[in-house]
């Protein structure tokens, strides 16, 4: 059946057929002011399209107007940065077309008889206005990459791809820029041309050449012809269960459409439109109770897309693909003349989410031991290096891998054979931000959470059957993963007692001119936490952060001295506000660092900082999810020490102040990341507020919210 599919897709594509009628359009608005996002998808292609329109309340000057758009195919787009011919302000806005009512329509022309690349030239096309003359002085057209480089880098631009944009006229009135990508074969175009009464589009020429509009709205189409995605549908990405999510949750179930296809999920939109390894495995175990499970399901396309993505050699897992016009740049700086996909590999985090999701779906679900030999039977596609390589080879060698590397830990327990950051890398797990571990090497999230659950995974799907050729390790890997469980938070416990814990917070307080209260007096005792990482001296980072969440989310420990304690210090951060603690009104902050040790690594954590004072929302979900997870214990005949009276109705008030935040930021929840201001309390503002960096609109893992409710436990 999903051959048939393909094949009626590529012949709609190559005669210009639509069939409106068997594949309605969806359509998504999403307004974040200064950004406007427009969402369509049909059988013909997907596109974000982003308006940015600075006004006078508009504080961040990398917010320039521009015009965006962003494909799944290829993680490719096209974008055009304007400025007032007057060197005033400039407003843009998209407009309803006259015909159809609608902001965008997809554009669908078939290949020209006896073109080299014979896809049909698809994409989008709308109309947008100006307020006042203006000049498209830069455009940027082929990877996403190359966009985010430059809104991001400081305006990094490739000379290799900026001299290959071509700029002539469009029909007899427009203008247009186009450029070839490295293949040599796919060609992204954007055009512009005038509505009736409105000044022609003037080419400029010069050491810049620009294209000049007037006062008035002009037909814009952003196309490509670069192979398209199989999107799933938002009845197709949930299970049968959960259909009535496409009802009750229309935007959010689009949403998780525009990032769902036969053969992967992709991250978020418009920055990581693209496969990350750790995105689409989170996103799946914080959603495996509504996402379609067996052959032609999203649980099987995420499953899928990691196994095709593992470096066969020593059986790392995909960080993030490079494809399309990015796989053939990074090409040419190695001097090869190719555009096959690759991958990243420098992250020490996703290789044990593997185990944990296909044990999770292969192991637990009646579907899953179903399709199992049927799909570990699969060959590799993806990767030249993997062609013809059986999945379930593939499997093994991660499995193996991480045996390997977490064995010697369980010999001597001993920091320095914790789980470090790869040589010459600063980053290594969800914090992947330049300062996002404050300078630490060994994270606490992977030591103390992900390596002891990838190895109990690892010991069920020996049990169950899987890595043949490894007979012991049903055994071996649950032996490695108690000691990892039970001997790797000492490692990371930060203590710190009453007085001077009130003298840093006091003192961060007025180093960073909060103007917010200090809430010192809910400091009644020491303040416990987990820092972030190790650092060179094998000492913690000194930043409260939540990342307890994947020790809840992901293990039932069996240490109940332990496993108290921690609880009991989650709890105590989530009831107690930030600067002490981490509750605000906008949500947990990701990071707290009153109690570090110095300002410089106080002024790493700031609310413009990607991973410092700012609220994540998918670590809402993990954090709820899995208090949630450890409350429901307390139901069971063993339950653990901790649901005596006074330790679980603190943990279970913390769980009920949680969602009361989570509540209360429904706005936000389906965003990426999201800063704040205070203002009698504090309020939520977007990131790209304060920092160059602007959070995606629409996030895989932000949607879990879909499956992650309050239990009554």
């Amino acid at each position: 059946m999903a051959t048939l599919f393909v094949l009626w897709y590529l012949l709609a594509a190559s005669f210009g057929f639509t069939f409106a009628a068997d594949c309605p359009a969806s359509r998504l608005h999403i307004s974040e002011p200064p950004y406007d996002n427009y969402f369509l998808s049909d059988c013909i292609t997907s596109a974000h399209v982003i308006v940015t329109s600075p006004d006078a309340n508009t504080n961040n000057s990398n917010s320039k107007p521009r015009l965006l758009v962003a494909w799944p195919a290829g993680n490719s787009g096209a974008t055009a940065y304007f400025e007032a011919e007057n060197n005033g302000t400039l407003g843009l806005q998209l407009q309803n077309s006259t015909a159809d009512g609608q902001i965008l329509d997809t554009v669908n022309q078939p290949a020209a008889t006896g073109a080299k690349n014979q896809n049909p030239r698809v994409g989008v096309k709308g109309l947008v206005h100006f307020d006042t003359p203006a000049l498209l002085t830069l455009p940027i057209l082929g990877s996403i990459r190359s966009i985010r480089d430059y809104s991001e880098g400081g305006g990094i631009l490739s000379p290799d791809v900026q001299n290959a944009v071509v700029t002539e006229t469009f029909g007899d009135n427009g203008g247009q820029f186009s450029r070839t990508w490295f293949d040599g074969e796919t060609t992204t175009w954007i055009d512009f041309t005038p509505t009736s009464g409105v000044e022609a589009v003037q080419i400029i020429t010069g050491d810049k050449w620009m294209l000049r509009f007037g006062t008035g709205t002009y037909e814009f189409r952003a196309t490509f012809n670069y192979p398209q995605l199989v999107q799933l549908s938002p009845s197709e990405v949930l299970n049968n269960a959960s259909q009535a999510l496409v009802r009750e949750s229309a935007d959010l179930t689009k949403s998780l459409s525009f990032l769902s296809y036969s053969n992967k999920l992709l991250a978020g939109s418009w920055r990581f439109l693209t496969y990350f390894g750790r995105d689409s495995m989170l996103s799946a175990l914080l959603m495996q109770d509504i996402l379609s499970q067996g052959e032609g399901g999203a649980l099987e396309a995420v499953i899928g897309a990691v196994i095709e993505r593992i470096n066969k050699t020593d059986g790392t897992v995909c960080h993030e693909e490079n494809l399309g016009d990015y796989a053939a740049f990074l090409a040419r700086q190695d001097g090869i003349d190719s555009s096959a996909p690759s991958c990243d590999y420098k992250m020490i985090d996703t290789d044990f989410l593997f185990p944990i999701l296909m044990n999770n779906y292969f192991v637990n679900t009646d579907v899953g031991k179903d399709r199992a030999a049927l799909f570990f039977s699969r060959k590799a596609t993806f990767l030249e290096e993997n062609a013809g390589t059986a999945y379930s080879t593939l499997a093994e060698r991660t499995a193996e891998r991480i045996m390997s590397i977490t064995a010697p830990f369980v010999s001597s327990q001993v920091a320095s054979n914790l789980l470090h950051l790869k040589d010459g890398q600063t980053v290594g797990n969800w914090r992947d931000s330049g300062t996002g571990l404050g300078g630490g090497r060994i994270p606490y999230d992977v030591n103390t959470a992900l390596v002891p659950a990838g190895l109990r995974a690892i010991a069920s799907l020996s049990q169950a059957g899987y890595f043949s050729d490894h007979p012991d390790w049903a055994d071996t890997a649950a032996k490695y993963a108690q000691v990892w469980e039970d001997e790797t938070l000492q490692f990371f416990e930060v203590s710190v007692s009453s007085s001077e814990a009130k003298q840093l917070v006091q003192q961060y307080v007025s180093d960073a001119a909060l103007a917010g209260p200090s809430n010192t007096d809910q400091i009644s005792g020491n303040i416990t936490f987990y820092g972030l990482a190790l650092g060179t001296d094998d000492k913690p980072v000194r930043v409260m952060n939540t990342d307890d969440c994947f020790r809840h989310f992901l293990l039932n420990t069996t240490n109940q001295a332990q496993l108290s304690a921690f609880l009991e210090q989650t709890a105590d951060h989530i009831l107690q506000n930030f600067p002490v603690g981490l509750k605000t009104d906008v949500g947990l902050f990701v990071a707290n660092p009153a109690y570090a040790d110095s300002r410089s690594l106080q002024d790493q954590f700031k609310n413009s900082d990607y991973h410092g004072t700012v609220v994540w929302s998918w670590q809402l979900a993990m954090m709820a999810a899995g208090l949630g997870r450890q409350l429901a214990r307390c139901n069971c005949t063993s339950a653990p020490d901790f649901c005596g009276q006074k330790l679980r109705s603190k943990v279970g008030n913390a769980y009920e102040v949680l969602w009361e935040t989570i509540n209360e930021n429904r706005a936000q929840l389906s965003g990426e990341v999201w800063s704040w201001q205070y203002n009698n309390g504090y309020q939520p503002v977007p990131l790209s507020a304060f920092s160059t960096t602007e959070s995606d609109i629409i996030q895989l893992w932000s949607l879990t919210f879909l499956a992650v409710h309050q239990q009554d436990v």
